[in-house]
């Protein structure tokens, strides 16, 4: 590993050598199959292993998965692979992955930071295993999937290379993955980023915390900014347009209104005082008017304007590829294809907006079902099993959608199977939530399986499992807040 190295390796050596043993094992492979899952943070962590692979001159092919389940370990067992690399997944599964690599089907390196499996007892635990959370690192918040990738590239660099062009990569995963807090990364997401500056792929900077920065027109920007949400703005096209036409500023080009990227820094300052002061006299609490101004991070090598130079958009664009079958199409983009592949993306993110909108919409009529410690709704196929977890954090706080209480969603998988997502806060976590053993066990209760972070979770559990599973998720919740 190169010797300027940063915060990612700094604070905490061992996951440092963890990172080149597991770099070790890769270069004596005779070829490698890289699995990872496919959200944004998994397809960062794909791109990012195969590129550092490729440098490495290391013969690998890239495979994904929405879940990793015993079924698909069994699936990737019968390949003729003696090493799989699981990136964004795969700490979650090692009751199952480890007794395969004791029987001999492959030697598993896992880059991931998901809570681990424990794995069953007279079986070792994997050598080459490289998860934050083993290292003292919150993986839920200082190190994404992307981030244990990023280290392994890191560590996996032949001379004369350096991999920290990946960074910008890593970021985008991290930010995908809901990492940032207080409006910033920290931990070791703080050192990648600091990485990516020094290698001049990444530029930091406290801006309006606003999605579409780079793309929309100011009115739907404010529109639809609804993390925070300012009365007569928020969800009101024509109080959008008056309040900027308020602002005596020129902000239009021609028939066309200008986007948050084309305005000086003096036009910014500007509109962000008038949000501030009309926030302050809608009433909108002090702790959330601090939150519209934060940390944000630019691709600086992509072109301005796009969905590809700001990381929040750019991880939204791999989400809607992924989630509709479309893995490859978000790779090709992650690895540089801005041809076709950009343009397949583009065309996904339409539907996936759509989707998302139309997804939103349903909740919001339709209302939660609110029990003791929980609410759920069950969308069944009104919303893809994919993107229901997009949706129930969207929909928290929201009209009929309560925000101090976790939110269950259910989706049909298929005739057999429901996907179950869950989504809390940071301020419930502090109180003691961890969403991903109530969906552990809550899944394990009526036969099916989960986990995830302490503040987003998952599942999948058998078809008509319902009732119980949310009264013994509302059970663990209710025993974790008291």
């Amino acid at each position: 590993m190169s010797a300027d190295t940063t915060s990612v390796d700094g604070p905490v050596p061992e996951l440092r050598d963890r990172a080149v043993a597991c770099a070790d094992r890769l270069r004596r492979a005779d070829r490698v199959l890289l699995a990872s899952h496919i959200d944004a943070d998994g397809l960062t962590s794909a791109a990012i292993a195969a590129t550092a692979l490729e440098r490495a001159e290391i013969p690998f092919e890239t495979v994904f998965a929405k879940q990793l389940d015993e079924r698909e370990i069994e699936r990737i067992a019968a390949t003729d692979y003696d090493t799989v690399l699981f990136t964004d997944f795969g700490s979650g599964q090692l009751d199952v992955v480890a007794p395969y690599a004791a029987d001999g089907a492959f030697t598993p390196v896992v880059a991931d930071h998901h809570r681990p499996a424990d794995v069953p007892d007279g079986v070792d635990e994997p050598a080459c295993h490289l998860n934050p959370l083993l290292f003292g690192l919150d993986g839920a918040s200082e190190l994404s999937g992307a981030g244990a990738s990023y280290t392994l590239a890191r560590a996996l660099e032949p001379p004369n290379v350096d991999n920290r062009d990946l960074a910008g990569l890593a970021v985008v995963g991290a930010v995908g993955d809901m990492q940032g807090t207080d409006g910033g990364l920290s931990g070791a997401n703080q050192g990648i980023v600091e990485e990516g500056v020094a290698a001049g792929v990444l530029e930091e900077a406290t801006d309006l915390l606003v999605y579409g920065r780079q793309t929309r027109p100011l009115p739907k920007f404010l529109e639809y900014a609804t993390d925070v949400r300012i009365p007569g703005i928020t969800n009101d096209e024509h109080g959008a347009i008056e309040f900027l036409s308020e602002l005596d500023l020129d902000l239009r080009d021609g028939d066309e209104w200008r986007r948050w990227v084309d305005l000086t820094m003096a036009e910014r300052q500007t509109v962000v005082s008038g949000l501030l002061q009309r926030a302050i006299a809608s009433g909108v609490p002090a702790d959330r008017i601090d939150e519209l101004v934060g940390t944000t991070y630019t691709l600086t090598g992509e072109d301005r304007g796009t969905e590809l130079r700001d990381v929040s958009e750019f991880s939204t664009l791999l989400n809607a590829t992924a989630r509709y079958e479309r893995a490859d199409v978000g790779l090709a983009v992650c690895l540089g294809d801005r041809d076709e592949a950009l343009d397949r993306a583009r065309r996904l993110l339409r539907n996936h907006r759509r989707n998302l909108s139309e997804g939103l919409q349903w909740v919001q009529n339709e209302g939660t079902t609110v029990e003791e410690n929980v609410q759920w709704f069950d969308a069944g196929t009104r919303i893809r099993e994919t993107i229901v977890g997009i949706v129930a954090g969207m929909a928290v706080g929201t009209s009929g959608v309560r925000g101090d209480v976790p939110i269950l969603a259910f989706a049909e998988k298929s005739d057999e199977e429901v996907k179950v997502s869950a989504r809390g806060s940071h301020a419930l976590v502090r109180q003691g939530l961890d969403l991903s053993r109530v969906m552990r066990e809550a899944a394990r209760e009526v036969g099916g399986d989960g986990g995830g972070h302490d503040v987003a979770a998952g599942a999948t559990v058998p078809a008509g499992t319902r009732a119980t599973f949310v009264a013994e998720a509302d059970r663990i919740v209710g025993e974790q807040l008291s």
